[in-house]
């Protein structure tokens, strides 16, 4: 059986209707848009998670906003769920297709609507790539700042159901900090538009809870974002450390300084000397823990930051300090740290990449449980992560072909999460809570918590039709993972469908 299967085990209360709901969008989308065939349909089986496999019964890829306002009010009408899919790089399964929905692909929307250095801001289709807006955006000086990893690659469409981050985060924000508008489409079919390009706008602030809804709430057709100029210089430097803990300390007495690096990556040994045959980055394999801190402004600005920076890493115990003399040197020296993930692949046939947060003076205590897991798991894991702001990105190895293999990589991926919880972190950071984390969210939250959230989803979408299955769990689930007990059995809402 499906891992997929283990957790999409409610059923709609009103069998959907395929027939009807193919009738009904074929009457307004072309063929080429309506996939039903298993060899059309199986490309889209999993997310960048794939651990959880669900080949969609149909998958549809609309190339207009008419187009999908016509396909979710069919899924409406039908009792069709529906699962919002952007480049499928996402790592929590948020885009796993649900056995008895239907797949809504957005890639088609690609286009850069529109380019407005005056204002620094850009209006893109949710399927444009994440990198392809600075690109586009170069020849005026200026460019988008969240820049996750896989930005060559993922969509603003879900970055901004994600809520992405990246490198740079720490001093420019995640996605919610650098979107001003969203436009998307309801359940019902009707069109929003949350946020505006002016500093306020009226009425609540629901931008920001729709940053970050996984497709909960509809579905995103444009997006207004933040350009903010190149800075003038960008210096990096790296330093060795005889430990992690070490290294988290560094850290630690940065932003103490008062200091807001462009970036502050942490790497361990293991993610040291798995990176650097595949880079070539010139990174120090014998250090325990390398640390990557960017500093970016005017050039005298940057120099005055390095020189306080450098100051602070070796009394701290840096044992080798270098610090980026180029431009291209500065790229090779983030190439590593941004091809951890792809690099894990050339030493272990699979690889599961966490996502969690901690407060940052619990670095050190962390990561030296996250060794002792390994004992326990029998596992390898290389850590990667955002120190600034104490997002973790273990990589736990494995091997999928072995079944028991995969149990201890998520067993060992649910103790770091509840390890998270435990020392005042969340579960997520970046990734989100998808299929893979949704028993955790009953480790994070009260009961009260997640009725609330469950009557703001209930708000946008009360027939529980969009990506159900994801992010909010039900009471029930919470009291069959045993962490809530449900008194009496009464779930709140019992009118939603539970897909």
């Amino acid at each position: 059986m499906d891992t997929a299967a283990n957790v999409m085990v409610d059923q709609p209360a009103v069998e959907p209707d395929f027939a009807g709901f193919l009738a009904r969008i074929s009457r307004d989308l072309p063929p080429h848009c309506i996939l039903t065939r298993p060899d059309q349909t199986r490309a889209y089986e999993a997310d960048g998670l794939l651990l959880y496999r669900q080949c969609p019964p149909i998958v549809v890829l609309p190339e207009t906003e008419a187009q999908l306002v016509v396909v979710l009010k069919a899924c409406r009408e039908h009792n069709v769920p529906v699962v919002p899919r952007g480049s499928g790089t996402g790592l929590s399964g948020g885009a796993t297709p649900h056995p008895n929905g239907v797949l809504v692909g957005m890639a088609k929307f690609n286009r850069i609507l529109r380019m407005d250095p005056e204002s620094c801001v850009a209006v893109v289709g949710p399927g444009v790539r994440n990198l392809a807006i600075s690109e586009a955006a170069a020849p005026l000086g200026l460019y988008y700042a969240p820049d996750p990893s896989s930005q060559i690659a993922c969509s603003i469409g879900g970055n901004v159901a994600e809520n992405s981050g990246g490198v740079h985060c720490l001093k420019y924000g995640l996605t919610t900090h650098n979107v001003l508008r969203v436009r998307f489409v309801t359940i019902e079919g009707d069109i929003v538009e949350l946020g505006g390009e002016a500093p306020d706008s009226p009425g609540l602030n629901l931008l920001q809870s729709f940053i970050g809804s996984e497709g909960m709430l509809g579905m995103v057709t444009e997006v207004t974002v933040k350009l903010i100029p190149r800075p003038e210089l960008a210096r990096v430097v790296m330093a060795s450390f005889p430990s992690v803990e070490l290294a988290g300390e560094g850290v630690t007495r940065i932003i103490a300084d008062g200091i807001i690096p462009a970036g502050l990556e942490l790497m361990d040994k293991r993610a040291v000397n798995m990176v650097e045959p595949f880079v070539k980055a010139g990174y120090d394999l014998e250090a325990e823990a390398i640390l990557l801190c960017e500093s970016d402004g005017t050039p005298d600005e940057v120099a005055e930051e390095i020189t306080r920076v450098e100051a602070l890493l070796r009394e701290v115990g840096a044992t080798r300090l270098q610090t980026s003399t180029s431009e291209e040197e500065r790229l090779k020296f983030w190439a590593g740290r941004k091809n951890a993930f792809p690099a894990a692949g050339r030493i272990s046939p699979d690889y599961y990449c966490m996502d969690g947060t901690i407060p940052r003076r619990h670095l050190g205590r962390v990561l030296a449980a996250i060794t002792g897991m390994e004992q326990q798991f029998g596992l390898r894991c290389s850590n990667v992560f955002h120190a600034g702001d104490g997002n973790l990105h273990p990589l736990i190895m494995f091997d999928a072909n072995l079944p028991d293999e995969v149990e201890r990589a998520e067993a060992f991926g649910v103790a770091i999460l509840e390890l998270c919880v435990q020392v005042g972190g969340t579960i997520t950071g970046e990734h989100g809570v998808g299929i893979e984390k949704i028993d955790q969210m009953c480790t994070q939250f009260s009961r009260e918590e997640l009725d609330a959230f469950s009557a703001f989803k209930r708000a946008f979408d009360p027939y529980g039709l969009l990506n159900p299955l994801k992010l909010i769990p039900t009471l029930v689930r919470c009291a069959e993972y045993g962490k809530m007990h449900v008194h009496g059995g009464q779930v709140a809402f019992p009118d939603i469908p539970r897909f």
